[in-house]
């Protein structure tokens, strides 16, 4: 088991959490001492109160959470969100309201969540060309009929 090292920036700041025992994630929560109104179509940065120390080669991917998409058309932008191993500052989530109506985010509401994912270390290597394959260049849309 992977241990991170975490810091609560405010005394209202909740620590991550997995809802289920095989989540994958690790919700977040808004850290805000009052209601935030989201209007259509608007974007607002949200706090979670908290920051993290990763081991090199691991990243901290931040995600919508599929409950608020599919049923009140909140969704995050940049998304998946990176979070590197040399960032030590506060977690920010940027939400944006995709819908027609106001979305009202509460204090301490599950606003997105986390995932910790290793990655490799990569050197690349420059080349005049490149192995071929059937696919070759084919880009979007390359495989409909």
């Amino acid at each position: 088991m992977l241990t991170i090292d975490i810091q609560k920036l405010t005394p209202t700041a909740q620590l991550p959490k997995r809802m289920t025992p095989h989540s994958a994630g690790y919700d977040l929560f808004a850290d805000s001492s009052e209601e935030i109104i989201i209007s259509p179509h608007q974007v607002i940065l949200i706090n979670t109160g908290i920051a993290i120390s990763l081991p090199e080669g691991y990243e901290a991917q931040i995600r919508p959470r599929s409950g608020l998409a599919i049923n009140s058309k909140i969704g995050i932008l940049n998304s998946p969100g990176t979070i590197d191993a040399d960032y030590r500052g506060e977690i920010k989530v940027i939400m944006y309201n995709f819908g027609d109506t106001d979305f009202s985010v509460k204090p301490l509401m599950r606003i997105a969540q986390m995932v910790i994912s290793k990655h490799e270390i990569l050197e690349f290597h420059v080349t005049d060309e490149l192995d071929h394959t059937d696919r070759g260049a084919g880009g979007f849309g390359h495989s409909s009929s």
